[in-house]
């Protein structure tokens, strides 16, 4: 068959076409103006009458009648397409050339053996594509004829089943995604450069990224549907659906979802810290939040200006400096809080736990550690080898601990030592052979002591200058002029006597004369009555000061429910300001409890009993 524009004499009448073929003398056209489903109705009518298209342009055939678009709706003398040179007959002579058609699922064989020669030995007629879609579209395969190895195959002339038509698998969309868009919620593990130019390699940059308020921090990009596939027969495969994402499914605290012109994005409420739970939500607190662990490779050392929660270890050797620190792993490595609380869900072993101002709190086990809240409390389920301090310490059990507070509260204790103020145990005794060593702090009294001492010795000599004012007020009265005159004054003013003209000058003479001496006796009682006064100050405040040493030295108590072993209770002296005794290193607080260095006077001494003691200065 030719692919020349000659027309074929009488293979078609013009109006013995289908509705949407139009053949011309430049070709068949398809009219566009129709929909992709009336046209391929059109040719199916076509094939079913026993014609084909001949010079058929088959990729813009299949492009015509599967893929295009809904009708244009243009004029019918501009909606026409050209796909194929003329309309032929397909005899049946010649569809006996196709009849090894497989169907195979998905796909279409066809086995191109040799043609024989006739008898004549006239060399056979070539197969043709054109001849072949019109066969194969009478059984049922209408899309997918693969055109160009097709034609290879039949130009070569060689022998081979091969594979002529298969489906168009649909092809996926796009998944609705999340995508990053600021670089501020973005880690940053270069080594952190100090301040003078070195860098610190065993601490990260950036471990935990903050953002400003209003950040943009996700944005959403939409599902994209995907394409339709289609099978043999030339039915739609639809795509799967994709999937959308919902920006609200991960909104936490401190985000909300705001739409813009250019798509909807994840927006920071407020500044602070990016946190991601397990669930993917994105949260943003003044709090960290980490799940990694604390270690060389996830963090390096921490120092933070906000809360932290771990939800990880803290390895040996790790640095955690910040402020109300929460830790739900094990401790291996050092803690240092400036604020709030330390809570540590797990254990502590071999690590330090430091608060300045707040209280720490250990759920586990602390074992061969360091405990110790300067400003706070510290309460601890068991621990054992560890030298703990703090305002006030409460254990539920402690074993061969150094246990130093203003307050100790613990239910069982073995073979520690234990210094405070105020010490409740219930139950105390040794350790295998570490004895049980208790010692209530004491306090020295002698600043008091000479404090009341002073007083006193002041107000004795108020009191001698009281008498030897008033002796002073005594021997004035006796001179006689003096006598003299006290006795009329007092006369008179008591109306038993009445002075007679003569007599008042005399009189006025007398009261002129001792006049200076009336007045320097009025001195002295001024001075007697000083002396009084300040003589009961001093006394008031020696009896304030008596108060003072009697209340000082009741806030040293011990009681000790039950004594079950050796177990030795000493008073031990501390200096003024003794409440802040605890505020030791480590090795200094051992070597005070173990080597009890201060001034130490026997209390308790026995392998069971009870002890129930109040500090008693001696009067």
């Amino acid at each position: 068959m030719s692919d020349d524009d000659t027309p074929v004499p009488d293979a078609a009448a013009a109006g013995d076409l289908p509705h949407g073929i139009i053949q011309r003398k430049e070709g068949v056209f398809l009219d566009m103006s129709l929909a992709p489903a009336e046209l391929r109705s059109a040719v199916d009518q076509l094939f079913q009458s026993g014609r084909l298209l001949e010079g058929l342009d088959y990729p813009l055939f299949l492009l015509t009648l599967f893929h295009a678009p809904a009708p244009r709706g243009a004029p019918r003398s501009e909606a026409l397409l050209r796909i194929a040179a003329r309309i032929a007959a397909f005899p049946a002579s010649r569809r006996t050339l196709y009849k090894n058609i497989k169907l195979r699922g998905d796909t279409a064989e066809f086995y191109f053996e040799p043609l024989p020669a006739d008898a004549d030995g006239v060399l056979p007629a070539r197969r043709d594509l054109d001849e072949l879609v019109a066969d194969l579209w009478s059984k049922g395969v209408r899309y997918g004829i693969d055109s160009a190895t097709v034609r290879a195959i039949i130009e070569s002339g060689k022998a081979e089943r091969i594979t002529v038509a298969r489906v168009l698998a649909p092809q996926p969309g796009r998944d609705g995604q999340l995508v990053e868009v600021s670089q501020g919620i973005h880690r940053d593990d270069a080594p952190r450069e100090l301040a003078d130019g070195r860098f610190d390699l065993l601490s990260f940059k950036n471990r935990f990224p903050q953002v400003k308020k209003h950040a943009r921090l996700l944005r959403k990009m939409p599902a994209a549907p995907g394409l339709p596939g289609y099978d043999l027969a030339g039915n739609i495969l639809p795509p799967p659906a994709p999937q959308e994402v919902d920006l609200a499914t991960v909104a936490g605290s401190g985000t909300a979802v705001e739409h813009f012109s250019d798509g909807d994005y994840l927006v920071a409420t407020q500044d602070g810290y990016v946190n991601v739970d397990e669930r993917g939500k994105i949260s943003i607190d003044n709090k960290i939040v980490s799940r990694e662990g604390v270690s060389s490779r996830t963090t390096g050392n921490l120092k933070l200006r906000a809360a932290y929660e771990e939800y990880g270890e803290v390895q040996e050797q790790r640095m955690l400096d910040g402020s109300d620190i929460t830790i739900h792993g094990d401790v291996y490595g050092h803690l240092h809080s400036h604020g709030g609380t330390i809570v540590l869900h797990s254990n502590l072993v071999g690590g330090t736990a430091f608060n300045e101002h707040g209280n720490i709190q250990i759920d586990g086990v602390a074992s061969g550690s360091v405990v110790q809240a300067l400003q706070g409390e510290v309460h601890l389920q068991r621990a054992e080898s560890c030298v703990i301090s703090g305002t006030r310490v409460v254990i539920d059990h402690a074993s061969n601990c150094d246990i130093i507070a203003d307050e100790v509260v613990i239910e069982l204790a073995e073979g520690c030592a234990v210094a405070a103020r105020h010490i409740g145990i219930g139950s105390a005794g040794p350790r295998k052979h570490v004895e049980m060593l208790v010692y209530p702090l004491v306090p020295d009294l002698s600043v008091i002591e000479q404090r009341i001492a002073d007083n006193l010795a002041r107000a004795a000599q108020y009191e001698q200058v009281q008498r030897k004012r008033q002796q002073e007020i005594d021997d004035i009265a006796q001179l006689p002029d003096v006598r003299n005159y006290l006795t009329l004054a007092g006369q008179l003013r008591r109306g038993e006597l009445v002075l007679q003209a003569a007599q008042q000058a005399p009189y006025d003479k007398l009261a002129a004369r001792i006049a200076p001496v009336l007045k320097e006796v009025a001195r002295l009682r001024v001075e007697v009555k000083q002396s009084e006064i300040l003589q009961a100050q001093m006394l008031a405040l020696a009896e304030q000061a008596r108060q003072e040493r009697l209340a000082t030295a009741g806030q040293s108590r011990c009681v000790l429910g039950l004594v079950d072993g050796d177990t030795s209770v000493r008073a031990m002296t501390v200096p003024p300001g003794f409440a802040k005794v605890y505020d030791r290193p480590p090795k200094e607080i051992r070597a005070l409890l173990r080597s009890a260095v201060p001034p130490t006077q026997p209390v308790f001494a026995d392998s069971s009993g009870a002890l129930d003691w109040t500090y008693a200065p001696p009067v």
